[in-house]
C-alpha cells in the first residue's frame, strides 16, 4: 500500500474492470466495432462514472479456425469494489448479449487483472 501525505486525501479507485470488443462477426470476419465500442463505453460511464478505450491487436487460438488475429479495442474503467459489486450483472449481461450479437465463441472481460471468457 502507497502511503504517501501528497496522496492521503486523493481520491481512490481501487477495482478495474476491463472489456475487450472484437472487431470481427463470427471468427474472422472484420467489421468496423465502433458500435459496439461506444455501447460498451456508454455503460461502463454509467456504471462508473467514466471509461477509457484504446485499440489493440490480438491473437487468440480458435476452436474451429486456429490461430485468429484480429483487431480489437480495449475499454476500461476504474471504480470502487462497491460500484464493481453493484454492476458486474450488468456487465455480464451485456458481455453474454455481445458474444451472441457478434456471433464469438467468447467475450474477454477482465477485472482487476483476472480473466474471464463469458
Amino acid at each position: 500500500m502507497l502511503n504517501n501525505k501528497k496522496l492521503q486525501n486523493a481520491f481512490k479507485l481501487s477495482s478495474r474492470i476491463t472489456l475487450y470488443v472484437p472487431a470481427t462477426m463470427e471468427v474472422n470476419k472484420e467489421i468496423n466495432n465502433t458500435e459496439f465500442v461506444d455501447r460498451a463505453a456508454s455503460l461502463f460511464s454509467s456504471c462508473f462514472g467514466g471509461s477509457t478505450s484504446t485499440p489493440a491487436l490480438g491473437y487468440w487460438l480458435s476452436n474451429t479456425q486456429g490461430l485468429i488475429k484480429e483487431r480489437t479495442t480495449i475499454v476500461f474503467a476504474y471504480c470502487n469494489n462497491n460500484q464493481l459489486e453493484q454492476n458486474i450483472d450488468q456487465v455480464v449481461d451485456f458481455c453474454e448479449n455481445l458474444k451472441k450479437e457478434m456471433s464469438q465463441e467468447a467475450i474477454a472481460l477482465e477485472i482487476n487483472g483476472e480473466m474471464y471468457f463469458i
